[in-house]
């Protein structure tokens, strides 16, 4: 196994000739964000066997909080950042709204450092939201001392009808019974219907502060596996795939605990 670039993170390249990292780049967005999801969620569908998964995970987690986790004076929230030779990045991914769920899935209590972090991660996606024209959020958002909350450039105010804020909001409706997670779901539903359904589907957004709203003609897969599948479950009872029997995987398709969940077999 390659060992870790430093302080427990990974970088996103490594060179296949000689096994060796380049281009310094650590993520919990796009091209990182999974490894580390995985690491958590190996050890947890192991039923706690695979240690070696939990031990990278935490070691992960302390090399975030030097490099890719910044609480800005001004704002006074907690965002998560690529950190890019020895550098923060001055934005944050919509990608990275994930890890609000993920450190709370992982923490040992909802008094743990990692769960109040979760959910000061999800308040932060949260606000991308609030701060947009229209309740949806943008693909990335600045924190500078000029721009907080929201996009700058076509890119960046784009709204793909990503899962990962959503995905938060079930795992810490799931973990805390807040009832403003469903109550922000809810937010998103009725966005989504009333600027992104077109009668046959669901579109994305060119930019999510002008109006009028252009949709980008493109409903993608991952809408329906997971976007759609985590407000369902944000609403759905706990007994439907419950978190002690059932992990989710990048794509949230639900893989059974080892040990948790036992399948009937025909006679």
């Amino acid at each position: 196994m390659v060992r870790a670039a430093t302080d427990g993170v990974f970088y996103n390249f490594i060179n296949p000739l000689t096994k060796s990292w380049c281009q310094r780049h650590v993520s919990l967005a796009g091209l990182g964000d999974s490894f580390y999801e995985y690491l958590l969620k190996e050890w947890l569908r192991t039923g706690h066997r695979d240690t070696e998964a939990r031990r990278l995970y935490d070691l992960a987690l302390d090399g975030f909080l030097r490099m890719n986790m910044l609480r800005p004076v001004e704002s006074g929230h907690l965002f998560i950042t690529d950190f890019i030779n020895d550098r923060n990045r001055d934005k944050m991914d919509h990608l990275a709204c994930f890890a609000g769920g993920l450190f709370a899935l992982g923490a040992n209590s909802t008094h743990d450092a990692w769960f109040k972090r979760g959910i000061e991660v999800t308040n932060t996606c949260r606000k991308s939201y609030t701060f947009s024209a229209c309740g949806l959020g943008p693909d990335a958002f600045w924190y500078t001392n000029d721009v907080k909350f929201v996009g700058i450039g076509a890119s960046d105010n784009h709204y793909y009808l990503r899962p990962e804020t959503v995905e938060s909001y079930f795992y810490l409706w799931r973990l805390t019974k807040d009832q403003k997670y469903r109550d922000w779901g809810y937010d998103v539903i009725q966005a989504l219907e009333k600027y992104s359904f077109t009668g046959s589907g669901y579109s994305g957004l060119l930019n999510v502060y002008s109006f009028p709203l252009q949709l980008d003609d493109v409903q993608q897969s991952f809408f329906l596996a997971e976007t759609l599948k985590y407000l369902y479950l944000l609403y759905s009872e706990d007994t439907l795939l419950p978190l002690d029997r059932w992990v989710f995987n990048t794509e949230a398709h639900p893989f059974p605990i080892y040990g948790k969940v036992l399948y009937p077999f025909p006679k």
